[in-house]
């Protein structure tokens, strides 16, 4: 897999001893810890290096390079150091890595050789904390093992003593980092445990920056870096002012970045005026997911095609030059407005030809799709337009419109339970009333009253599947996507229901080949169809689902790693 890196280097000097003791700065320059972002490219956008920092202006800066549109960091585990690849996710809260001997990893095409992985027993510094390191995600996907401490270090940053998990058994390619809240820690979440120091709140704590805060700078979709800046603001990467709104608590408690989305703007056109819906700021998300009811008008607003079969939106390029942009708005005066042009993603078939249309004209992949069962969430086609700032210590997030390819930079220290520097709050900010999970730690609530989802009316009672290649090593992942979808609910629940297509240019707006992960038509051969009934048949009985009926249900997003952790389903074989 071909990914475009670049590297971006920061002049920085710090000093190690003991677990990060920094002296303060004479010239009191910042603490904060800047990690580049980089983003690489892939045929594929729906399945979706080194720097370094300065001493005690914390600015610490790794590379960060985004393969299928998720954002990773290039660090090191244990001494002497392992590099691994870490996919940067605001959605869980725990840093997880595989390692070699897992039965996915050890696969002869080497699955995990693209992020990397740990051998505790080859570091010193390794210890060992407990065996309780559980992680699953409603599509299936997964990792156990244990929790340990160990180095991490970045750019020439070290951290001792670090806890984070290690996956013995992993049905996932990913090492994940985690920077959410620590409250939503695999240990508090499934062992009632107190929580750990996760990354930003370790950061905090060995005096790397003063504020468990940091603000996430994604650029543009047509760019290769960003950034995200532990402890700190950096006021050359927005536009305009930064507004604050308040989290939205979960089960009465902080755990997620919710926060409540009021209307959206379609050039001249207002959708869901009024509303109170609670939005899940989410990185580790390719896309954006809104209510059902909400994404059709959209559709019908940019004639876009959805296909049921591959489970996207489909519009014509050339949208951008009807429609400028699109506005979210939030409690008053905070909005982000996305330009068009960042919310169509150029996707290409096998052959590596631009996708089209029946009549010609060429499709682009629209970055929203709905949200069926789950929670609405707002991810990287939302986060490229937005500056945000996620403040952990204050629970409040401060949001502002980009400034894209920025080369300058002006970073302010975010201080110890204080407000964002140059942050107004909102005058009246607004609660949200629908879209709140019912717990903590449940990827994918139930649907949201007033979210209406147009039904589908399933009635087999037994799947038969054509026209499917099994792309991925573990048959009950892939089979997982296609019936449920990356965002749905666990499978002993109803598939959600997805809007329909839009009516309008029939048959000759439908894309040519596009299917699961948009890479052309698929053909399934017998041995693989006997292989995905048999595992599926032994998913079903080792689990001892009872499920009502099967249904042939559209991928949703093949890259999507739920962070959240779910209740625990099935594994299925690596």
């Amino acid at each position: 897999m071909d990914i475009k890196m670049k590297l971006l280097t920061f002049t920085a000097l710090l000093s190690y001893v003991h677990g990060l003791s920094i002296p303060d700065r004479q010239d009191g320059s910042p603490r904060v810890v800047g990690l580049p972002l980089h983003r690489g490219q892939i045929g594929d956008p729906v399945t979706h290096d080194r720097n370094r920092m300065r001493k005690r202006d914390g600015t610490v800066n790794a590379t960060i390079d985004n393969l299928q549109s998720l954002y990773f960091l290039n660090a090191s585990l244990g001494t002497p150091p392992q590099s691994v690849r870490l996919h940067i996710d605001t959605g869980s809260s725990d840093l997880w890595v595989n390692t070699p001997s897992s039965r996915l990893c050890s696969m002869r095409k080497k699955p995990c050789a693209e992020s990397l992985v740990y051998t505790a027993n080859s570091s010193s510094t390794y210890k060992y904390v407990s065996n309780n390191f559980n992680i699953s995600y409603v599509d299936g996907s997964g990792a156990a093992g244990d929790y340990v401490t160990d180095t991490i270090s970045f750019s020439g940053v070290k951290i001792a003593s670090f806890q984070f998990g290690v996956g013995y058994e992993s049905t996932s390619q990913q090492n994940v980092l985690g920077i959410g809240y620590p409250s939503n820690e695999v240990q508090v979440v499934r062992s009632g445990l107190k929580p750990y120091d996760n990354l930003p709140a370790k950061m905090a704590a060995d005096g790397l920056i003063a504020s468990s805060a940091y603000s996430l700078w994604l650029n543009d979709l047509d760019s290769s870096t960003g950034e995200v800046l532990f402890g700190g603001v950096d006021k050359d990467r927005y536009q305009g002012s930064l507004i604050s709104l308040p989290i939205q608590k979960v089960s009465n408690a902080y755990n997620e970045f919710f926060i409540t989305m009021t209307s959206l703007d379609i050039g001249s056109k207002n959708i869901g005026k009024n509303m109170a819906l609670a939005v899940l700021l989410d990185s580790g998300s390719s896309l954006t997911y809104l209510p059902d009811s909400m994404v059709e008008s959209i559709y019908n607003m940019v004639e876009a095609s959805y296909e049921q079969s591959q489970g996207a939106a489909f519009v014509n390029c050339s949208l951008q030059n009807k429609i400028a942009s699109m506005t979210f708005n939030f409690s008053s005066p905070a909005s982000v407005t996305v330009p068009m042009n960042e919310m169509l993603i150029n996707v290409s078939d096998t052959a590596g030809e631009q996708l089209t249309f029946d009549n010609g004209e060429p499709a682009c992949l629209f970055g929203i799709l709905p949200a069926g069962r789950s929670s609405s969430v707002l991810g990287d086609t939302f986060l490229r337009s937005a500056y945000v700032v996620y403040d952990t210590d204050n629970n409040e997030i401060s949001l502002a419109n980009t400034r894209f390819n920025v080369t300058t930079s002006n970073k302010v220290e975010i201080n110890s339970n204080s407000a964002v520097p140059y942050a107004t709050k909102a005058s009246n900010p607004i609660t949200a009333t629908s879209g709140i999970p019912g717990g903590v730690s449940v990827k994918g609530s139930t649907q949201q009253p007033g979210n209406a989802a147009i039904s589908l009316a399933p009635s087999l009672t037994v799947v038969f599947i054509t026209h499917l290649r099994l792309k991925t090593p573990n048959t009950r992942a892939c089979l997982s996507q296609h019936l449920y979808g990356r965002r749905t609910v666990a499978p002993t629940s109803m598939p959600a229901a997805l809007p329909r297509a839009h009516p309008g240019p029939a048959p000759h707006r439908r894309p040519k080949s596009a299917s699961c992960g948009l890479s052309g038509p698929f053909r399934m051969r017998s041995a693989d169809m006997m292989r995905l009934f048999f595992e599926t048949y032994t998913c079903i009985m080792t689990s001892r689902l009872i499920l009502p009926y099967f249904q042939l249900f559209p991928t949703r997003e093949t890259a999507r790693q739920q962070r959240r952790p779910a209740s625990p389903t099935c594994r299925g074989s690596a």
